[in-house]
């Protein structure tokens, strides 16, 4: 089976600032993989550099079989791949639905979800579906900038602390998202601080440190391999 995601001997700068250090990985289709590590230990900027976003990258970054180490950012996007960065991105003076219908959907993929089927697993971005992007709560931002992307037709899905700063009840609600997409397909990469949050879901653990990965841990794995953890994160 070709991967959803391999990346080979990752390099990547901002400026003259060397980042990453040979970053390899592979995710196969419907996986959950999260990235795990201190902060600047390089998660965010290996999401960031498979989407094109860093300065000068080296090594190999294969989407679904296809090379896209020297493409631009809008050909990777349309490798059927979706970014939900860190500072979500929602338009303030549009809508909801605006925020939503926003993005194109990706030429020849699937339709992506309808947007009955995203109010169906977001209840409450229906209830606010005419609000302006400013009057949504944190959590309500987080579920809208995942749910653009779904619209979009995109099956591999980079997520970058999704949880942070939400209420125990929202992030609930998005390990259930999360659930429901690997049920249906989906393949996730997410960069997790929150390790109560990541460890039931994630099919595969990479633990990151000045941007090389350290260690590789398998869900059934992850019980005996607590102690390393806890002293590599400080969990």
């Amino acid at each position: 089976m070709t991967p959803a995601l391999e990346i080979d001997n990752l390099q990547a700068w901002y400026g003259e600032s060397h980042i990453l250090h040979g970053v390899s990985l592979a995710v196969q289709p419907g996986e959950v993989v999260t990235l795990l590590g201190r902060n600047g230990a390089g998660r965010t900027t290996t999401l960031r550099a498979i989407m094109g976003l860093t300065g000068a990258r080296t090594g190999s970054i294969r989407i679904n079989g296809v090379e896209a180490i020297n493409l631009p950012t809008h050909r990777i996007a349309h490798l059927g791949i979706g970014y939900c960065p860190e500072e979500r991105g929602i338009f303030a003076s549009l809508s909801t639905e605006e925020n939503l219908m926003l993005p194109p959907r990706l030429a020849g993929r699937d339709a992506g979800m309808s947007v009955d089927e995203i109010y169906a697993m977001f209840p409450n971005l229906y209830e606010r579906r005419r609000s302006q992007g400013t009057r949504l709560s944190g959590g309500e931002q987080q579920m809208l900038a995942v749910a653009r992307i779904l619209r979009t037709g995109a099956r591999l899905l980079l997520l970058d602390e999704i949880s942070e700063g939400l209420a125990p009840v929202i992030v609930q609600a998005l390990a259930q998202m999360i659930t429901t997409l690997k049920a249906k397909g989906y393949t996730i990469v997410m960069v997790e601080q929150n390790f109560r949050f990541a460890a039931p879901l994630a099919d595969r653990f990479y633990v990151m440190e000045h941007g090389r990965i350290v260690e590789t841990i398998a869900a059934a794995e992850l019980q005996a391999s607590m102690p390393a953890l806890t002293e590599l994160l400080g969990v």
